[in-house]
């Protein structure tokens, strides 16, 4: 069987990073797994993007070419919305390939419009990485108009002028005639899929983001935090997000209120962030924080994780972030709320802690749960490997999908 995966990128992101882990997890297990992009930045002889100048230029503009276009229709709603207008040529591509299934991963608008994934004439897997496809322009939201329709009578009372939302739902409404197989990273996601007004009536499949736990795997700490600079002996919590402590979603706000909370009771507590640069005036939190900036390569984020006692996910929203399961196989606990995809990571009390959804208070007593204890957080470190290995492994994850090709392959043929 030939699967060609599509995305936007290649590395860049998390969504690029699960698709690749997918493709070449696909690949090593002996399946002939091939990579569409429009941005190549991994030097991939699997991968396939532009080839020339010029096209390498358009593909990098065409975000920026729809951002312009319905910049003065944007929605109050929406920190990043998709229309998908800007067609392609990206559907004959694959119509003409000679793949049995085409993947679709986080291509949003960003590499096809909805039309052209409306002409797609082969076999379909879509992975969901957030909730665009189900939704208006939103990637996510908090809004519940998804699982109604968009109409004139539920829209926001904040929102005025041209209902962006609404008009790019009823384009996925007359364009995607026939469901194709949709797969979510989280069951959270899963339901959000199976409860709208556009997928409930679609094949909707769980399986999580894979990860090579034979290459990811613990880093002693000692030498992690000596090759980082990191203090050796103190209590050190990790956070980890694209620009995370000015993203809302990500919570860092209520990640800063769970740490005003352990003033004083957690000695010599420290924070380690990385996804992004100290900024000119940062915010006093009561702790010292060391900046890892941005990070690329595994072997730095193995020794990051490897570094710290635990991993903090405040986030509002999230799916299954690459995070979590990169904290597990290297045997670093996560500290979260008990919200959207994140218990599909954390085991409460044996790979980490679940907080009450949104609760700093509860958030603080759970990294003082973790790490208050030496032994207890010996055993957890040990938990959250066995558990990356069980559920995440390339090998798990592989078998999962080849299952779901197959589903694809036999529902297009009836």
């Amino acid at each position: 069987m030939k699967i060609l995966q599509v995305n936007y990128s290649d590395i860049i992101g998390g969504a690029a990073r699960a698709a690749y882990r997918i493709h070449h997890a696909l690949r090593d297990s002996g399946a002939d797994s091939r990579m569409l992009v429009n941005i190549a930045t991994a030097g991939d002889w699997t991968v396939e993007g532009p080839k020339s100048e010029s096209a390498k230029v358009l593909a990098r503009a065409r975000p920026m070419v729809e951002h312009l276009l319905t910049k003065r229709l944007k929605t109050s709603n929406s920190v990043l919305h998709s229309t998908g207008i800007l067609p392609s040529r990206r559907h004959q591509q694959m119509n003409a390939s000679d793949v049995d299934v085409i993947h679709l991963h986080w291509v949003n608008g960003e590499m096809m419009s909805i039309a052209d994934i409306g002409k797609l004439n082969k076999p379909v897997v879509w992975t969901l990485h957030d909730m665009w496809a189900f939704c208006g322009a939103e990637h996510y939201t908090e809004e519940i108009r998804w699982r109604n329709g968009y109409t004139a009578k539920n829209r926001p009372v904040y929102e005025s002028g041209f209902d962006l939302n609404r008009w790019t739902f009823a384009r996925k409404q007359k364009h995607w005639r026939r469901p194709v197989n949709v797969v979510t990273p989280s069951r959270w996601l899963a339901n959000c899929a199976k409860n709208s007004v556009l997928m409930r009536d679609w094949p909707i499949s769980v399986i999580p983001n894979t990860i090579d736990t034979d290459a990811w795997k613990p880093i002693n700490k000692v030498y992690a935090r000596e090759l980082l600079h990191l203090p050796p002996d103190v209590p050190l919590v990790l956070f980890g997000a694209m620009d995370g402590t000015r993203d809302p979603r990500k919570g860092f706000d209520l990640l800063q209120a769970a740490l005003n909370h352990l003033r004083g009771s957690l000695p010599g507590l420290e924070l380690l962030v990385f996804g992004q640069r100290a900024h000119e005036a940062d915010v006093d939190i009561g702790f010292p924080v060391h900046y890892a900036g941005h990070l690329h390569d595994d072997v730095s984020l193995r020794l990051l994780y490897s570094a710290a006692d635990a991993l903090l996910i405040p986030s509002r929203q999230d799916n299954l972030p690459n995070t979590g399961v990169e904290a597990l196989s290297c045997g670093t606990p996560v500290v979260a709320f008990n919200a959207c995809g994140l218990p599909d990571i954390v085991s409460h009390q044996q790979t980490g802690y679940l907080a009450k959804a949104f609760d700093p208070v509860d958030l603080a007593k759970g990294i003082r749960w973790v790490l208050e204890d030496k032994v207890r957080l010996n055993k957890l470190m040990t938990q959250a490997r066995q558990h990356a290995v069980d559920r995440f492994a390339n090998k798990v994850v592989v078998k999962q999908y080849l299952e779901i090709y197959q589903k694809a392959v036999k529902g297009f043929e009836i």
